[in-house]
């Protein structure tokens, strides 16, 4: 089974683009620098490109001892063996994905609502998301959600909170500090010159938090 336990640390979302081994490049770098989880996203790309970059990105952050969780597409985690899944609330039923994917790590979007993570708890989510916390490049329109949204997620589900939503290397620590289990970024990470240092520069304030090594090998599904 999977690590569930330790979903801690740097949590990179991986930029849409069609080269294959440019974006495992990308990714290879982050988890060089730090990321303990990728998540896979890609929204408009043909599906067998997403299959072929997928069954990459599984290969390489087992290699790597990172965690891969496929966004939105609960058939393709299952296809290319991912670690998880993650879900929106119109990315399909929760409990069906947690029946064709039992072992796994299946996370829920909870964007500025933190009430929610109680709902996603009692679904047998394994974490939850919260944001946008800060001005986001990606969804610049979405809901923002205060700091201290992160903590009352926490205590109204208890599990482990990822902080989405415009997170840099010079705000990173405000999100850990309120609480943020996981923070994860697109831009800020692979928009940098150096995406190693980036990556580093982003799971500092987990150092200075506690340890932020969830990178336990995970066992195939």
């Amino acid at each position: 089974m999977p690590s569930k336990a330790r979903l801690r640390g740097l949590y990179a979302i991986t930029p849409e683009m069609a080269d294959t081994r440019v974006l495992l490049g990308k990714v290879e770098a982050a988890i060089a620098g730090g990321a303990a989880l990728v998540q896979y996203r890609a929204k408009t790309l043909a599906a067998a490109l997403r299959h072929e970059q997928a069954a990459g990105l599984v290969a390489l952050c087992r290699a790597r001892g990172a965690v891969l969780i496929v966004n939105d597409d609960v058939e393709l985690a299952c296809a290319v063996q991912a670690h998880g899944v993650h879900l929106g609330r119109d990315d399909g039923d929760f409990q069906a994905a947690r029946a064709r994917m039992p072992g796994a790590i299946l996370g829920i979007s909870c964007y500025a609502d933190p009430a929610r993570a109680q709902a996603a708890a009692a679904l047998g989510a394994d974490y939850v998301g919260i944001g946008s916390l800060f001005a986001s490049p990606t969804k610049p329109h979405a809901a923002r959600a205060p700091l201290s949204s992160l903590a009352e997620a926490r205590r109204l589900g208890g599990l482990p909170v990822a902080a989405i939503g415009g997170i840099t290397p010079a705000n990173a620590g405000e999100a850990v500090a309120a609480g943020a289990d996981m923070i994860a970024v697109i831009s800020a990470l692979f928009d940098a010159r150096d995406i190693a240092a980036a990556a580093r520069a982003l799971s500092q304030p987990f150092a200075t938090h506690g340890s932020n090594d969830a990178r336990s090998q995970p066992a195939t599904l």
